[in-house]
């Protein structure tokens, strides 16, 4: 059970912390990119940003999704 905890708790916060430094990186250095209008007053940094809390809740609501069937029924046993 702490095997399958730890890599799935390794995966997600690998994921996150990946997909966040790629947009801090992009926010550092590529000012140009992240300034692009794609409708309106809306640039690809907000919509990045945006995308940041999207990803959040996508990767908890998946490792929840997880640890329901894969964790819980080995602590059920456990106990």
């Amino acid at each position: 059970m702490r095997r399958r905890f730890r890599r799935a708790a390794v995966v997600v916060t690998a994921g996150f912390l990946g997909w966040y430094l790629v947009f801090v990186g992009l926010a550092a250095f590529a000012r140009g990119f992240m300034a692009r209008t794609v409708a309106g007053h809306v640039n690809v940094a907000l919509l990045l940003g945006l995308l940041q809390f999207v990803s959040t809740f996508a990767l908890t609501w998946g490792y929840l999704a997880y640890a329901r069937r894969r964790l819980d029924p080995l602590a059920g046993e456990l106990r």
